[in-house]
């Protein structure tokens, strides 16, 4: 099995879309009402989805990227604003924290091999 895609919800399709261009991905769908993009690595997709409102919610989405505090300082430089700027978590995470035009919260890291195999994980990966 493998994650498809999230939709996240979105009030206004063009400053959406343009946010997600900016933070680098690769749009493949375009309509008025729906947006869909690629990540840059791998085959992940994401998407974005007209509504009348957006109810906030805990839900947050993660990009990852090796090179985490050049891809936000890049972002910075391009008028994105971040409500914290990269910080080493205390589950050994390094993370970024903005929201996009209709208060979707997004987290930008770098976890390394701690995202699979952090030292607390139940199931141990196969050496």
């Amino acid at each position: 099995m493998n994650l498809n895609q999230v939709t996240m919800p979105v009030v206004d399709m063009a400053p959406a879309v343009d946010f997600y261009l900016t933070l680098g991905f690769t749009q493949i769908v375009d309509t008025p009402h729906y947006a869909r993009f690629v990540c840059p690595e791998g085959q992940s997709t994401f998407s974005l989805s007209l509504s009348d409102s957006v109810n906030q919610s805990a839900t947050v989405i993660y990009f990852e990227h090796e090179q985490l505090d050049l891809w936000v300082n890049d972002l910075v430089s391009k008028g994105i604003e971040f409500d914290q700027m990269p910080k080493d978590e205390s589950y050994l995470w390094r993370e970024a924290v903005l929201h996009d035009p209709s208060g979707n919260k997004i987290k930008l890291y770098w976890a390394g091999e701690n995202r699979l195999d952090p030292p607390w994980r139940v199931n141990k990966l196969p050496k």
